[in-house]
């Protein structure tokens, strides 16, 4: 190949036009930049990148086509106290590359060095970024943009969800082109989801301690390169990206948007001792948090923390939402530890990604959803994201568990987080829509286990049972397990079918975790973060019928409901909800604070009764003829009710003709 020519400093990463490639790199500090290029027997050309546009190195490779291996050699100053750590002597991988082929596997020869630069090549055995062709024919495809009052979210893991499914060809489970198969899509339309959120599909690795465990990560929270989809998850890897757009227009098709859990919070590189794949090796300094002495902040636990304040990494940030958006027509993401997202180092409203977000015509029109905490100082921020953001909302996740099985929690603060949790969300504009209320997540225990394990068990994990949380909320019925005899199996239906329908009709928006609807249990482990195994995997062919027909009727119902799909604040007298006691007189003052027993009339036709006594209570309907409602009662058999005679722990629903 020739010379490269200076090309364009713009779009970031290796851009294919048909002729030949642009590639352009983002280094502040870097003195000097070469592109190493391989061929099929791993023979390296080195290049200099030939021109510089204010911090972005560029450079056009005529000739150069799709499935070109490439990455960096990045030379510059090893300055530890000034945060320096260039190494020419370690490949690099592009920070913005479409496809990344190679390993990840623990080897001395990933790492760049501590205190000194570590002088072996790595170019044999270093993950490596490749060129793509990006056109694709989205068919017409166009932006569902679903109402947030309208929308239910199903939080789910690309290989977890299908790996298991009988129905599907042996071939493609627990891949992108399952996602979209017409058996799985079905599924998901039928059940009454309208978004799939999708834990990381970026491709991350496994961090060298699981490794040496023989685990490996399988949740997708240590990610190498944000912009590549993993190949793991795809039938073909080399065509990861189409497979995975193939999927998305096969959900868009019956109206269900795709949601990608994204990590901008840390990368796969960890703290010091970790490897160096990437963005320590091209720009240290301009990618990470700092110490004044070098050394890496650790706000996310997992070692280093991304600096996101600065003009060039809040533009990287961008483009890469970007390009998840315009080249793979996702509907929004939802944003692990997402305080970092608005560190300046202290967390603002107004940090410099977040305006650019709401500047940006593309991104602010898409579906923004954040994890409101992180573990530096002032990391917990439930509530106050800028309003274009929904947030997880742990006060309803405790305050449900807690009133479902610990039976710790007035009707006051469980009708709080029912109606939204307005005295956290309503500010600044933010509708009843900022609150994704939960019980479950894919961080804790599953559904089933929430009713069946007081104490987690992860002594899989090889930590001493010591890691994930202990505050679980949790209530096992009487016995430690999911085996039980029949009456604590009873009790553990009541209690299921009263978080579930708490859950889904709820005001704000619901997010339900695949599984849930079947009675999938991780026998009681709650951080299954390293489990890509049976454990983790749902299994389809011992799937609870009932159950998962339970929450498909609650679904249903919900969008039948105005008064939860509004997407507006309730006000006292506006026809949207009345509060009234075991006797259907409105609640008073003492009643919120003494009474067991709660009426939660909605939009005047539709009636919550729930009873959260130990003891079975006759409760009292309002004025009107009241039938029970499918999945509380037969289709086929509406019995017109004036007193629901209500079980202890349990929830009813009902519809006034």
């Amino acid at each position: 190949m020739s010379r490269l020519s200076a090309g364009a400093a713009s779009p970031l990463g290796a851009r294919y036009d048909g002729s030949g490639v642009n590639f352009t790199l983002f280094s502040a500090h870097a003195e000097r930049v070469e592109l190493c290029l391989f061929d099929n027997e791993g023979n390296e050309q080195r290049h200099d990148l030939p021109a510089r546009t204010g911090n972005l190195w560029h450079g056009y490779a005529a000739g150069v086509r799709p499935g070109q291996r490439y990455g960096y050699r990045v030379h510059g100053p090893w300055d530890v106290t000034q945060g320096h750590r260039f190494n020419p002597a370690k490949l690099l991988i592009d920070p913005c590359a479409r496809q990344v082929a190679g390993s990840t596997d623990d080897n001395p020869l990933l790492h760049g060095g501590i205190d000194q630069p570590e002088p072996h090549d790595n170019a044999a055995i270093a993950p490596k970024a490749v060129v793509v062709n990006e056109q694709y024919d989205w068919e017409g495809d166009t932006p569902l943009r679903t109402p947030w009052g309208k929308t239910v979210i199903y939080e789910a893991h690309v290989k977890g969800l299908t790996q298991l499914h009988p129905a599907l060809p042996e071939a493609i489970r627990g891949t992108y082109r399952a996602l979209g198969h017409p058996v799985m899509v079905d599924y998901l339309k039928k059940l009454g989801i309208t978004a799939i959120e999708l834990l990381p599909v970026m491709h991350f690795a496994s961090e060298p301690r699981l490794q040496r465990l023989g685990l490996s990560n399988y949740w997708g929270y240590n990610p190498l390169a944000n912009w590549s989809l993993d190949p793991r998850y795809a039938a073909e890897p080399a065509n990861a990206l189409n497979e995975f757009r193939d999927a998305v227009k096969s959900l868009h098709r019956a109206g269900i948007e795709v949601i990608l859990d994204i990590v901008l919070n840390h990368s796969a590189e960890l703290d010091v001792e970790g490897p160096t794949f990437s963005l320590r090796g091209i720009d240290n300094r301009s990618y990470y948090w700092l110490s004044d002495s070098g050394e890496y902040q650790n706000w996310t636990g997992c070692g280093n923390t991304l600096n996101l304040s600065q003009p060039d990494t809040v533009q990287y940030a961008l483009a890469c939402l970007r390009y998840w958006v315009e080249t793979c027509h996702v509907d929004g993401f939802r944003f692990d530890l997402a305080c970092v997202l608005g560190r300046t180092p202290d967390y603002r409203q107004d940090a410099p990604l977040f305006e650019a977000i709401k500047n940006c015509p593309l991104l602010s029109q898409v579906k923004l959803i954040a994890e409101p905490w992180d573990i530096g100082a002032g990391g917990y921020q439930v509530g106050n994201f800028p309003p274009l953001f929904a947030e997880w909302n742990d006060h309803y996740r405790d305050a449900m568990r807690r009133f479902w099985l610990q039976n710790d929690l007035s009707l006051g603060e469980f009708a709080g987080r029912f109606a939204a949790s307005a005295d956290v969300f309503r500010r600044n504009g933010r509708p009843p829509h900022a609150t994704v209320n939960l019980v479950t997540a894919h961080d804790g225990f599953t559904l089933r286990d929430c009713v069946s394990y007081n104490h987690k068990h992860n002594e899989a994990n090889g930590e001493d049972n010591q890691d994930g949380t202990n505050n679980n909320h949790s209530n096992n019925h009487g016995f430690e397990g999911v085996g039980a005899g029949a009456r604590i199996s009873e009790q553990r239906r009541v209690s299921t079918h009263a978080l579930l329908t708490t859950l889904l009709l709820s005001q704000g928006t619901p997010m339900l975790l695949a599984g849930d609807e079947h009675g999938h249990s991780q026998h009681g482990n709650n951080n299954a973060y390293c489990q890509d195994n049976a454990l983790t995997w749902l299994n389809w062919q011992e799937a609870h019928q009932g159950l998962t027909s339970f929450v498909a009727a609650l679904l249903h119902l919900r969008q039948q409901i105005p008064a939860l799909t509004r997407n507006q604040w309730w006000e006292e007298g506006d026809g949207n909800v009345r509060w009234l006691d075991s006797q259907a007189r409105p609640m008073d003052a003492g009643a919120w604070h003494g009474a067991l027993q709660l009426q939660i009339e909605l939009s005047g036709r539709w009636l919550i009764a729930l009873n959260g006594g130990h003891d079975v209570a006759d409760i009292v309907l309002p004025d009107g003829e009241w039938r029970a409602v499918p999945p509380f009662a037969a289709e086929d058999n509406p019995v017109v009710m004036a007193l629901w005679h209500g079980p202890a722990h349990g929830v009813c629903v009902f519809h006034k003709s």
